[in-house]
């Protein structure tokens, strides 16, 4: 096996890995709408899951880890990408922020702060900011 199968292996796992763990947030309440069914459609696109895995993932998504981001910076370039796949479904009012909320939650976000930091998240998105200023104005909310 060589250094690249390794690292196609271990980036595709945690890929699957961090698409199950967003499948579990849009379950916790123990469905999926057709707004999160949307998002997940094309969250599975990016991130390169196949159909068998996608269906595979629906049906077992408890048996992958969830891992969120360690580090603020990973959990602020993932809040970046999910707000603006959010923004470019067009997924509309409360759903769009009640399905950003659970997975701001699910990223590691202090579910006390999440609400507004994910208003602030879709305002900036929708503003057309770039991500290092995405990532410094949420930053400054926390100051």
């Amino acid at each position: 096996m060589s250094i690249s199968d390794l690292f196609d292996s271990g980036f595709q796992k945690r890929n699957q890995n961090h698409f199950a763990a967003i499948v579990r947030v849009a379950m916790s309440d123990g469905i999926i709408t057709d707004e999160e069914r949307a998002f997940l459609d094309r969250l599975a696109r990016n991130l390169h899951i196949s159909e068998n895995d996608y269906k595979e993932i629906l049906k077992d998504y408890n048996s992958h880890p969830i891992n969120p981001p360690v580090s603020y910076e990973r959990r602020l370039e993932r809040l970046f990408d999910l707000a603006r796949m959010v923004y470019a479904d067009h997924i509309k009012g409360d759903e769009q922020v009640i399905l950003l909320e659970k997975l701001g939650v699910g990223l590691g976000f202090n579910p006390d702060n999440t609400k507004y930091i994910i208003d602030k998240a879709l305002f900036l998105v929708e503003k057309g900011v770039d991500a290092d200023t995405f990532y410094e104005e949420i930053k400054n909310m926390n100051h």
